[in-house]
């Protein structure tokens, strides 16, 4: 293959673009985590509908510290939209690697430094934290990289371009983590697509949680609140990502899900839907709340309303399990 000395695999404009439906303004928890939120605006802009591929979400667990962090499995974007995402083994710079790559149609997801990214406030040139963008466009001459990253795709070039493509200082410095997306399959559509999203579905239900996981964070929360107590501020706000926005924006996009059946010929989905947005908007409560507690010093576990959310997850899981076996 020739080379290439820039690569545009989908020649968006920043300016113009618009966040997709998963980001769409009126979501209760417009962010996810970075690697949900890459997909959430890659797989439209590939062609592919995000939605079909979240049947994962009836996993989610509580992990004793954190929830689990719900990423889409690698394997069901093959399934679904012939989308093959493998790790990128990196030896040289990442900038060569990233142009020979985007010079073959294959975006790449890349663990980076938000200190860099312009989009990242309030990280940006002000602090370091490890995210995920979607590399889909590279012109090292100009130092230009057009990514996606949160809700939206950007470009970001310059000092920015030069910090983000930096080389490992030493030798033996660590080379960052990069996947490659290969786009050789047969993407699926209509009521193959909708079938083989079902049958993704009736694997994940067979490994779902074996035990409510919202209780499991009610009988941890006073242990979480001694550790919030005698921490700080910046401590709650890592706390609340990695719990409350976690289980909160997980069932957000559960109920999406089971929107995008019911409109593909999957009848009676509405209420259980209807309790995975309850979940959702009852974990950005508890966030506020503990918010006030960190802010007050005062800390209270028997504050904190569980029983509805324990009692939606219950619903949700048991109707899926019976609809979907």
């Amino acid at each position: 293959m020739p080379s290439a000395s820039s690569a545009d695999v989908l020649k968006l404009d920043a300016a113009t673009w618009r966040p997709q439906a998963l980001h769409a303004g009126e979501r209760i928890w417009l962010e996810t985590n970075c690697y949900i939120d890459v997909w959430a605006e890659l797989l439209p802009a590939l062609g592919h509908p995000a939605e079909a591929a979240l049947g994962f979400t009836v996993r989610q667990d509580f992990e004793g510290d954190h929830f689990t962090f719900f990423k889409f499995p690698p394997g069901d974007l093959e399934t679904l939209f012939g989308l093959s995402v493998q790790e990128l083994a990196i030896y040289d710079s990442l900038e060569d690697h990233a142009l020979d790559q985007l010079a073959r149609g294959r975006p790449l997801l890349i663990e980076v430094d938000s200190h860099w990214l312009p989009d990242a406030t309030p990280s940006y040139r002000q602090g370091h934290a490890k995210t995920t963008l979607a590399a889909v466009a590279i012109d090292p001459a100009a130092r230009r990289l057009g990514y996606f990253h949160n809700t939206g795709y950007h470009v970001l070039s310059d000092a920015d371009y030069d910090g983000l493509f930096r080389t490992p200082s030493v030798p033996d410095g660590m080379f960052p983590y990069v996947e490659f997306v290969k786009r050789d399959g047969a993407a699926l559509s209509g009521t193959a697509l909708v079938e083989a999203s079902l049958d993704l579905l009736r694997g994940h239900l067979k490994h779902r949680p074996r035990s409510n996981p919202i209780a499991a964070w009610r009988q941890e929360m006073p242990r979480h609140l001694e550790r919030l107590a005698a921490r700080d501020m910046a401590f709650f706000h890592l706390y609340a990502f990695n719990l409350p926005r976690q289980l909160g924006a997980n069932f957000e996009m559960l109920a999406t899900y089971l929107d995008w059946l019911g409109t593909h010929g999957q009848d009676g989905l509405a209420e259980t839907a209807a309790a995975g947005r309850r979940i959702a908007e009852a974990a950005k409560a508890v966030q506020f709340q503990l918010a006030r507690m960190v802010n007050r010093r005062k800390f209270d576990a028997a504050a904190i309303q569980f029983a509805p959310m324990e009692a939606d997850y219950d619903a949700i899981l048991s109707t899926l399990a019976k609809r979907f076996p």
